[in-house]
């Protein structure tokens, strides 16, 4: 995050004029979005839900609103930065796809757990963050940990469409791998 959101924090950065047009907005997502990196972990705490279970219901809660409040707001700021940035449209659209599948798997799993379907409410709620902070942060780790971002829009836009297209079918890839490590399973 220091690599690739410091202008967050340093007003004289060059790449803050590409963000003058919805900073407001920026605020308010990075502000909201920062809860789910909180709240998230904890859900998947066996210990924590099962001695607090108020605090897992309203955790559980904190995330999903969060969801449905940042997810809409990087896809506008994606829309005014491609209008008033020149920020090409592929990332919008990538904003867009990777909003929707947040805001559908936390659906999927907010609905699940309304209708008392626990084990299918921790599938997609492990689906939710992979697709939700995990593919955020997952191209940021990618493009500063091997320089790429460096290397040219296109080599950005790959990357950034590779972790969107892959978020699903890796979060059913860490869902196999619990249901093999469960005690008595047998492989």
């Amino acid at each position: 995050m220091i690599h690739n959101e410091s202008f967050l924090v340093n007003s004289h950065d060059p790449v803050w004029h590409r963000y003058l047009p919805f900073k407001w907005w920026l605020l308010a997502h990075v502000a909201v979005g920062a809860s789910t990196f909180v709240v998230a972990p904890m859900q998947f705490s066996e210990r924590l839900r099962q001695r607090y279970r108020k605090l897992h219901r309203v955790a559980g809660r904190i995330y999903v609103a969060s969801a449905f409040v940042v997810a809409p707001l990087g896809i506008y700021m994606k829309c005014l930065e491609e209008r008033f940035g020149g920020s090409p449209r592929s990332f919008t659209i990538a904003a867009a796809t990777h909003g929707t599948l947040w805001m559908l798997t936390t659906g999927i799993a907010f609905g699940l757990i309304l209708q008392g379907k626990v084990l299918q409410h921790r599938q997609w709620m492990t689906r939710s963050v992979i697709v939700g902070p995990i593919v955020f942060l997952a191209p940021r780790a990618i493009l500063g940990l091997t320089g790429w971002e460096h290397a040219g829009r296109a080599v950005v836009e790959t990357v950034v469409w590779a972790c969107v297209a892959f978020a699903v079918p890796a979060a059913d890839v860490v869902l196999q791998l619990q249901e093999l490590s469960r005690p008595g399973r047998k492989p």
